[in-house]
């Protein structure tokens, strides 16, 4: 999808607006987050992955991080051509995989498996990714174990939220 747009700014984030028309161009029938590729002037090569947000109307929100805005040479009140095509590499689902010691507590535990498998996947992704970027084995550890307590059905704080 090729088209031009003017580059606007909603809050303090730059974004081009895709309407509704356009993003059943790119794919037929999304209605969440949109993986694609992006190009705004036939820059960066290759084009960049972004999410299109959902504006609730059918149209998207693709917003435009600095990065992507200095290599192209745009900013906000220019009108760029913009090329856009769905990701087709993009995968649905956690992009983390699960710590054998968590693993092996959910297989341990039914009661916490049924809970994780009922957090919708969206937060089973969340949790996944805090997982992968503990640093120490002491505070995988220590994180692994306060999470098959909260999955146990325990309530206390995990990743800055109350947990029951």
């Amino acid at each position: 999808m090729l088209f031009e747009a003017l580059i606007e700014i909603r809050g303090i984030n730059p974004f081009v607006l895709v309407s509704a028309e356009r993003a059943q161009g790119i794919r037929l029938g999304w209605r969440k987050p949109m993986p694609v590729l992006v190009q705004l002037d036939d820059k960066p090569v290759p084009a960049r992955r972004i999410n299109m947000m959902p504006a609730g109307d059918g149209s998207f929100y693709l917003y435009l991080n600095a990065d992507l805005r200095e290599q192209a040479g745009a900013k906000v009140g220019d009108v760029v051509t913009v090329c856009v095509s769905f990701d087709p590499d993009y995968e649905t689902g956690p992009q983390h995989t699960i710590p054998p010691a968590f693993a092996a507590g959910l297989e341990i535990s039914p009661a916490a498996k049924a809970r994780w498998i009922s957090l919708a996947p969206s937060l089973q992704k969340e949790v996944l990714r805090y997982l992968a970027r503990l640093k120490s084995d002491a505070a995988k550890t220590r994180n692994i174990e306060r999470l098959m307590r909260i999955l146990g059905g325990a309530r206390e704080r995990f990743m800055a939220r109350d947990w029951n």
